[in-house]
């Protein structure tokens, strides 16, 4: 995504406005510090708006919160909107990605909360298992820096690749140090990578697209992430200095009651699991 961070966030910011499509009707906007305002939140469409609609409709009232949720299918116009003020916070991202978007843009969002983990999975059409893979086969990973480390990692911790020594999450496809099935990559946007499975030998996807592509990572995968350990996490952030606005802490501990806990199980089976 290196390049289509770098294109595409002006366009996706000025944009913002037009584009995004409320999950609720009250309000929109960023709020300010008003306890009593409604809290905009830029969410992708699955589980994390699923995850806020179920709030808004079961727990918030008691809580005293209004909840304004906007939905984006992007990983760029969430934080560009709190850093802008356009939302109050977003729910789509994990920490490794938010501080790489930091330091490549110059924001600075925080985490408030762990919520959940999406597992990343390999999907394929045409293979039930890795082995079956053909050599010199075309695995799509995502092109954005973190999720694309994240991938290969995936694919090593199965012994699939060998990945030079150290470089962890942050690996590119020039990291490999060793490759049995001579394997290639195609490198596409995050959110393309479900609509081009077919036409690939297998496909890395992240939970919440595959969830939204109508995937199961629980049973569809044919490799996922494993939980334990696994710093992947989906987060709540907000911009810097907002991490005490009421509102943001109501929305916290709600995302983090047995409710929601029950939710996410009951939901998800699996495919999406609670990170407290």
């Amino acid at each position: 995504m290196r390049n289509i961070l770098k294109s595409t966030s002006v366009l996706l910011t000025a944009g913002l406005a037009l584009g995004l499509t409320a999950c609720s009707s009250s309000g929109s906007g960023s709020s300010g510090s008003d306890a009593n305002a409604p809290l905009t939140v830029i969410a992708s469409p699955t589980p994390h708006a699923q995850i806020l609609d179920y709030v808004q409709k079961n727990l918030a009232d008691k809580a005293g919160l209004k909840l304004n949720v906007k939905v984006v299918t992007d990983y760029v116009t969430p934080n560009t909107a709190v850093q802008d003020g356009s939302a109050d916070a977003n729910y789509f991202q994990h920490v490794p990605y938010l501080e790489d978007f930091n330091k490549k843009h110059g924001t600075d969002i925080v985490s408030v909360e762990t919520v959940h983990l999406e597992p990343l999975g390999l999907y394929s059409k045409k293979v039930k298992k890795v082995e079956e893979l053909a050599d010199g086969a075309t695995i799509g990973i995502p092109n954005d820096a973190t999720n694309e480390g994240r991938a290969l990692k995936l694919l090593a911790d199965d012994k699939v690749i060998t990945l030079k020594d150290g470089v962890g999450t942050t690996a590119t496809p020039g990291d490999v140090t060793g490759n049995p099935k001579h394997l290639k990559w195609k490198e596409l946007d995050a959110a393309q990578l479900p609509r081009s499975v077919a036409d690939l030998d297998a496909a890395v996807i992240n939970g919440n697209y595959a969830l939204d592509s109508g995937l199961k990572p629980a049973t569809d995968a044919i490799l996922l992430e494993k939980a334990a350990g696994n710093p992947y996490a989906n987060i709540l952030a907000v911009k810097k200095g907002k991490e005490n606005d009421p509102r943001v802490q109501k929305l916290a501990t709600l995302l983090h009651s047995a409710e929601v806990k029950q939710y996410i199980d009951a939901t998800f089976k699996g495919s999406v699991i609670p990170a407290f």
